[in-house]
C-alpha cells in the first residue's frame, strides 16, 4: 500500500479541519475507538467522493445521495462498520456495494488489499476514476453481483456489505478466512439489524447483533429481487406492503403517513383568521415565557401570526417584553418608537447589515405601529411592552453605544474603555477576521480588555443607576454583547456546536436579564426561528450535534411556565438569499417531503390549524407525534436544489414543541431586495 499521490498534494487542504472535527465530534465522541479507523477517516477526503453541489455537506454526519439512486453512508456508520470488521494491516478485504468508493478508500489506508464490488456499472466506473485521481493503488473495483462474493480472490480476512439483505448470503460466509469477520445489515426497510458474523472454524460461525441501521436494499442472487422484475410479486406487494424478495418501502411509508395525518386532522383545531388563532393560543397565557417560532426567516404568515398572538398576550394578559432574534442596538431604535422614548444615537440607520429583510419589512412595521398604539393606551411606563434584541452580532454598534453612554456619565471611564476597545477596532467592520487571527496566533488578544470594560460597568452599577437606570441597562447589555461577540467570533472556527451554544446561551441570558429588569411580574414573548425555540434535546441538533438552544434552556429554567410554539408550512414563496451576504430573492418553496412533519400536516388537508402537542394533548396523540421524522428549517439562505441536506433535520414534534401552528401555503414578507444605504432612516424608524 502506498500513500495517495494526488495532483493537488502541494496545495492547502481546505477540508483538513473539517475532517478533524468530523473525527472528534461524529466518530470518537460517539464511541469509535480504533485508532487506525480514526486515522484513516481523518485522511481520506470525503469531498472527493460526492458530486460538486454536495461538497459543502461532505463532513456532516449524514448519508448523501450519489448517482443511480444510491447513497454514500454517513461517516459514523462507515467508521463503525470498519471498526467492527477489525481490519488490520496486511488484511485482504472485500466490500459489497462500493458506491462512490469512499469506504473502500478508508479501508485501503489500513488493509493491504481491498476488493469492492458494485452492481451499477455507472457507479463502478466513477469510483475507479475517483480512486485513480486520488492515487489509491491497492483497491480494485469490480462490476457485478456482490451477493455472490468474489470466489477467485477468497478467502478474505474481512467482508463489509454496504446494503441491507434479507439474510446473510451463504457465499459470503464461505469466503471468509478462519477467524474472518463479516459485517452486514439484515432486514427490510427501516427494520434492519447490523450483524457481525465471525467464522470460528470450517463450519461454525458466531453472530453478534449491533443494533438498528437503515441501508439501501442489497440486490442480487443472494439478496432482494430487483424491483419490477416479478409482476406477480409487485401485485402482491400492493396489498401487503411487502412481499418476499421485494422491498417497497413507499407502500409502508404511505400507510404510516396516512395514520399520522389522520390523527393530526382529528386533533388539529382549524382557524379562519388570525383573531381565531390568537384565541386558540391564549391557553398558554398563564406562562411566564411564550416562545413563538418560525420555519423560515422570510414568511409573512409567520410574522403576522406571531404579531396577532403577541398583541393578545400584551393587551389581555400583561406581557410586557417582546424579545426577538435580532441585534440589541438596532432593536433599541424600534423599542424607543413603540414606548415613546428618545431615539438612540446608535445606530444611525437600523438593520443595514445582511439580512436586512428580517426586520425591515412591512409585517414588522405594521406590528410596531399597532404596538405603539397599544402602549399609548396602557400609559403606565412600567406596563408598556418593550421590544428588545437578543442576538450577539452587533460588535461595532454595541462598542459605540457603550462609549457614547460613558462619555455622558463618566468621561474618565470612557477614555479607558476606548483604549480597551481599541484592541477590537481593526476588526469591528469584519469581526470574522478577528476570529481567524485569534485562531492563527493561538490566543485571545482582546478577551481581557473587553471583559474588564464590562466589569468596570458592573462595579459602578449603583452610581450609574442613580443617573438613569434604563440607559445603564442598555449600556450594560451592549457591554455584554461586546464580550460575547469577542468570544463568539473567536470560537466559531472550533465547530458549529461551540459557537451555536454560545450564541443561544447569550440570547437566553439576555431574556433572563430582561425579566429581572422589567420587574417581578414581567412576562415575555420571544420571536425566533423554530431551531432556537423548539427544545433541541428532542432534535438532531441536540442528539447528534451536541447543540442546545433557547427553548431547551427555557424549559430547564421555567418548566411548565415556558410554552414553546413552532410553525410550519408546505409551499409558497419566501424571502431568502442563495448565499451569505447575497441579495434577497423571492424564492419558491418546494412542497414538503412526504417523510416530514410538514408532509404529514399537509395530508391532514386543513389549510390552517393549531395543534396542541404538549401536556394538554391526549397521551396517545403525543406518543404518535413523538416519532422521529424530518422537519424543515429555512433560514436567511434557501437552497432548494439541496433542500434535504440543507434544510431538513430529524425531530420529535410533540417533545420539541408544546404546540404546532400550520399554514398550507405562505408568501414572502414585504421587503426591499436591496440593502439599505448607511445614514439616517428616511422614514423613521423603518426606512421602508
Amino acid at each position: 500500500m502506498t500513500a495517495p499521490n494526488t495532483k493537488h498534494a502541494g496545495n492547502i487542504d481546505h477540508h483538513a479541519r473539517d475532517r478533524a472535527i468530523m473525527v472528534e465530534r461524529h466518530l470518537a465522541a460517539r464511541g469509535v475507538e480504533d485508532a487506525r479507523v480514526l486515522a484513516a477517516m481523518g485522511k481520506v477526503p470525503r469531498e472527493a467522493f460526492v458530486s460538486g453541489p454536495l461538497t459543502e455537506f461532505a463532513y456532516e454526519d449524514s448519508a448523501l445521495p450519489i448517482e443511480a439512486g444510491q447513497t454514500i453512508s454517513q461517516p459514523y456508520i462507515v467508521a463503525r462498520m470498519i471498526e467492527l470488521a477489525e481490519i488490520e494491516p496486511g488484511d485482504r478485504v472485500l466490500e459489497v456495494g462500493a458506491g462512490s468508493g469512499y469506504a473502500a478508500a478508508v479501508m485501503s489506508r489500513i488493509a493491504s488489499k481491498v476488493y469492492a464490488i458494485e452492481r451499477h456499472e455507472e457507479l463502478a466506473t466513477q469510483a475507479r476514476a475517483r480512486l485513480e485521481r486520488q492515487g489509491y493503488d491497492n483497491i480494485e473495483i469490480i462490476s457485478g453481483d456482490g451477493t455472490k462474493g468474489l470466489q477467485g480472490e477468497a478467502p478474505f480476512d474481512a467482508i463489509i456489505v454496504s446494503a441491507g439483505g434479507p439474510r446473510v448470503p451463504e457465499p459470503l460466509k464461505r469466503q471468509l478466512a478462519i477467524g474472518g469477520r463479516l459485517v452486514i445489515p439484515v432486514g427490510r426497510d427501516v427494520h434492519q439489524t447490523l450483524l457481525l458474523v465471525r467464522r470460528v472454524s470450517e463450519d461454525n460461525f458466531e453472530e453478534e447483533d449491533h443494533g438498528g441501521v437503515t441501508f439501501v436494499p442489497l440486490i442480487g442472487e443472494e439478496g432482494w429481487v430487483e424491483p419490477g422484475q416479478a409482476k406477480k410479486t409487485a401485485i402482491d406487494a400492493q396489498s401487503s406492503g411487502f412481499a418476499e424478495g421485494l422491498l417497497i418501502p413507499a407502500q409502508r411509508a404511505k400507510a404510516i403517513r396516512t395514520r399520522v395525518s389522520r390523527l393530526i386532522a382529528e386533533a388539529a383545531e382549524p382557524f379562519g383568521d388570525l383573531d381565531e388563532l390568537a384565541t386558540l393560543a391564549e391557553r398558554f397565557a398563564q406562562s411566564r415565557v411564550v416562545l413563538l417560532g418560525e420555519a423560515t426567516h422570510g414568511t409573512a404568515e409567520f410574522y403576522n401570526a406571531r404579531a396577532a398572538i403577541t398583541e393578545r398576550l400584551i393587551t389581555h394578559h400583561g406581557f410586557n417584553i417582546v424579545a426577538v432574534e435580532a441585534d440589541w442596538p438596532d432593536v433599541a431604535v424600534y423599542d424607543a418608537y413603540v414606548r415613546g422614548l428618545p431615539r438612540p444615537n446608535v445606530p444611525k440607520s437600523t438593520f443595514t447589515r445582511f439580512p436586512t429583510w428580517m426586520w425591515r419589512n412591512g409585517e414588522v412595521a405594521g406590528f410596531l405601529n399597532r404596538l405603539k398604539l397599544i402602549n399609548e393606551k396602557i400609559g403606565d411606563p412600567d406596563r408598556k411592552a418593550g421590544f428588545y434584541g437578543l442576538d450577539v452580532y452587533s460588535l461595532g454598534a454595541s462598542m459605540e453605544a457603550v462609549l457614547l453612554y460613558l462619555d455622558k456619565v463618566d468621561p474618565k471611564a470612557a477614555q479607558i474603555a476606548r483604549e480597551r476597545y481599541g484592541c477590537l477596532a481593526p476588526w469591528r467592520a469584519d469581526p470574522v477576521r478577528y476570529g481567524r487571527m485569534a485562531l492563527s496566533r493561538g490566543y485571545a488578544l482582546c478577551e481581557t480588555p473587553v471583559a474588564e470594560t464590562l466589569l468596570d460597568l458592573l462595579r459602578k452599577r449603583l452610581d450609574y443607576l442613580i443617573k438613569d437606570g434604563e440607559a445603564f441597562f442598555a449600556a450594560e447589555q451592549n457591554a455584554r454583547i461586546v464580550a460575547a461577540a469577542e468570544e463568539y467570533y473567536r470560537v466559531m472556527y472550533y465547530g458549529d456546536a461551540v459557537s451555536w451554544n454560545l450564541r443561544d446561551q447569550h440570547m437566553f441570558d439576555t431574556l433572563e436579564r430582561l425579566l429581572v429588569h422589567r420587574g417581578p411580574n414581567a412576562k415575555a414573548v420571544v420571536w425566533a426561528h423554530n431551531s432556537h425555540i423548539g427544545d433541541a434535546e428532542f432534535t438532531e441538533m441536540g442528539q447528534v450535534r451536541g447543540e442546545h438552544n433557547i427553548g431547551q434552556l427555557a424549559r430547564a429554567r421555567f418548566g411548565e411556565d415556558a410554552a414553546l410554539i413552532g410553525f410550519g408550512t408546505d409551499r409558497g414563496t419566501v424571502a431568502a438569499a442563495s448565499d451569505w451576504d447575497g441579495p434577497m430573492e423571492i424564492k419558491r418553496v418546494r412542497p414538503a417531503r412526504d417523510d416530514s412533519y410538514e408532509g404529514r400536516s399537509r395530508e391532514a388537508n386543513i389549510p390552517a390549524f393549531f395543534l396542541e402537542t404538549g401536556p394538554g394533548q391526549k397521551e396517545d396523540v403525543r406518543a404518535e407525534l413523538a416519532e422521529p421524522l424530518l422537519e424543515r428549517a429555512i433560514g436567511v439562505i434557501y437552497r432548494p436544489e439541496t433542500e434535504l441536506l440543507s434544510h431538513y433535520f430529524q425531530a420529535e414534534l410533540s417533545r420539541q414543541f408544546d404546540a404546532w401552528i400550520w399554514f398550507s401555503e405562505t408568501a414572502a414578507v414585504a421587503a426591499k431586495p436591496a440593502a439599505h444605504a448607511e445614514g439616517p432612516d428616511d422614514t423613521y424608524p423603518f426606512g421602508l
